[in-house]
């Protein structure tokens, strides 16, 4: 199944965290801690992305005794390549132009509050 070219911040966020151990099960509440996302943003994410085929989910087999099981997470081979695709693409974008810190640093209208220098 195609995915979307395009992926919000947080899409990118939960992608991010999955492509760092692609092969590895991982719980919905390490994520919601990697990430920094409330439940009700990540789990409808994850959803969406096994809807699409690019994370599988399942149960727990052996959950800790005297909690419930938990859904496990991790990227699918397509998941892998749209991931890295989409986060390569992420990067390409927020990068600035060399030389950019430079000129916002220079610039007399941006800081403290300083007025630039009255003209003679």
């Amino acid at each position: 199944m195609g995915s979307r070219a395009e992926f919000s911040a947080q899409t990118l966020s939960v992608l991010a965290a999955l492509c760092e151990q692609p092969s590895a099960w991982q719980h919905g509440y390490a994520l919601a801690r990697q990430t920094g996302l409330k439940s009700g943003t990540l789990y409808p994410i994850l959803i969406r992305l096994a809807d699409r085929g690019l994370v599988e989910a399942c149960w727990q087999e052996e959950p800790v005794p005297g909690r419930p099981r938990r859904h496990l997470y991790r990227l699918t081979p397509d998941g892998l390549a749209s991931a890295t695709a989409a986060l390569d693409r992420a990067e390409l974008t927020t990068a600035e132009p060399v030389g950019t810190e430079r000129r916002r640093a220079a610039s007399p209208r941006q800081g403290r509050g300083v007025a630039a220098p009255a003209a003679p």
